[in-house]
């Protein structure tokens, strides 16, 4: 319990110093702000450590990343809350319209970048004579491969994405996270069993993608409809937040004890009670309430993860082949991106009409963050780890800070004016 006021103390109170920093004198969008800063401290940090050894700032700081345990952290304990948050402001009428395009990038889509990223990524390493196995680029394929839902929609509200394309790309981040974690377990358990699979059968990837995947819309939904009822027989603002906090710790804790996606699980239960719940079982003074709180608990939360991230660069282990691996990585998951999104897009688009930049905007869009670095630092102790992490960090900066930081101009360039939206992609 010490331990945990002290780092929760510590977090919050560097979030609040340098989201000061970032108000008054950078003004970014918070998130990069956030990154940018907490990069640049930790960064000086170990600077000083260089240079004045005997005061121990470095190892201090390290000491203090590795006590935190990010992957916990995020996977187990803040992400349910984000995605819940994330997932109530999503207008469920507009994903519904551009389904077949979410599901096709966050399922076909998915897979392909993995491939593509997982082969390229080899070949990278073993350009450098690092030699990684192909079954351990292919889980940096797949944790790599899912754009990050907390990332993405915290970009959004500043990016000012024609409403269809922003209901594709927050769609599809809200839901291809949940894919990529199946993938990345279903590969990372064929790495550990020696490469070929062991007792991983193609009928047991079935049974376990069916299982977390639908097993988790299934019981998100079910969940939402409990909460729903609940909701809809009171007015009583204060209880009504307090179902809702249940409502995604208990389903995110039994989505756990059952083996199924606790991401999928409260997103399906987010869009319900955000969609359903607000409208129709929520009076105007619950739902102002409502919306207000889970907007403050989205912002600390993403300010406090958007930290952790600038901070975890104490922890990576840099040389010279992996600076080039790294290097290599960005314009492949890029790369990987675009013909992720171009290939359904395209066969799609036989059918249906699309907003006229939607490939681009789709591709650059597709911001990387916390998730993929909790999943690299998830992976078991070793060289093969060390490599990955550095990779994936690398990625994940690139993504949040130019990608993010242009979104919006690519937007303004590429996509119609307002009045000449898409109507139906």
């Amino acid at each position: 319990m010490e331990h945990l006021s002290r780092d929760l103390a510590t977090l919050l109170g560097l979030a609040a110093v340098f989201g000061y920093i970032n108000h008054r004198f950078l003004r970014l969008p918070r998130t990069i702000g956030l990154v940018m800063i907490a990069m640049v401290a930790s960064l000086a940090a170990l600077a000083i450590d260089t240079i004045v050894p005997g005061w121990g700032v470095g190892p201090g700081l390290r000491a203090a990343m590795i006590d935190i345990d990010f992957t916990d952290t995020l996977m187990r304990g803040m992400l349910g809350f984000l995605l819940f948050a994330g997932a109530l402001h999503v207008d469920l009428g507009q994903l519904a319209r551009r389904g077949w395009p979410i599901a096709a990038m966050a399922t076909g889509g998915l897979l392909v970048s993995t491939a593509i990223v997982g082969g390229g990524i080899w070949l990278a390493f073993d350009l450098v004579g690092l030699g990684l196995p192909l079954i351990y680029c292919l889980v940096f394929g797949a944790l790599i491969s899912p754009t990050d839902p907390v990332a993405v929609l915290g970009i959004l509200k500043t990016a000012k994405v024609p409403a269809g394309l922003e209901a594709k790309i927050a769609g599809e981040s809200l839901f291809n996270d949940g894919v990529g974690v199946v993938v990345f377990v279903i590969l990372l358990a064929m790495a550990t069993s020696g490469g070929n699979g062991g007792a991983i059968d193609p009928g047991g990837i079935a049974i376990l993608f069916l299982r977390e995947a639908v097993g988790g819309a299934v019981l998100g939904l079910a969940a939402g409809a409990v909460a729903f009822w609940a909701l809809r027989s009171i007015d009583e603002y204060n209880l009504e937040i307090i179902i809702t906090l249940a409502l995604v710790t208990i389903t995110y804790e039994v989505a756990h004890l059952l083996h199924t996606s606790g991401p999928i699980a409260v997103v399906v239960a987010g869009l319900l009670i955000g969609n359903h719940g607000t409208r129709l079982a929520m009076s105007e003074t619950t739902r102002e309430h409502l919306t207000n709180f889970w907007s403050l608990i989205d912002e600390i939360l993403n300010a406090v993860l958007f930290l952790l991230i600038g901070l975890e660069v104490v922890l990576l282990s840099v040389s010279p082949g992996l600076f080039w691996v790294a290097l290599i990585a960005i314009p492949l998951v890029l790369g990987a991106r675009f013909v992720a999104v171009a290939i359904p897009i395209g066969v799609l688009g036989q059918f249906r009409d699309f907003t006229k930049g939607a490939i681009p905007v789709l591709t650059w869009g597709g911001l990387r963050g916390g998730i993929s670095v909790a999943l690299a630092l998830s992976l078991p102790a070793g060289t093969e780890k060390d490599a990955i992490v550095t990779v994936c960090y690398a990625v994940v900066v690139f993504s949040i800070l130019v990608q993010g930081l242009t979104i919006g101009t690519l937007v303004r360039r590429v996509v119609p004016a307002p009045a000449e939206d898409e109507s139906h992609g």
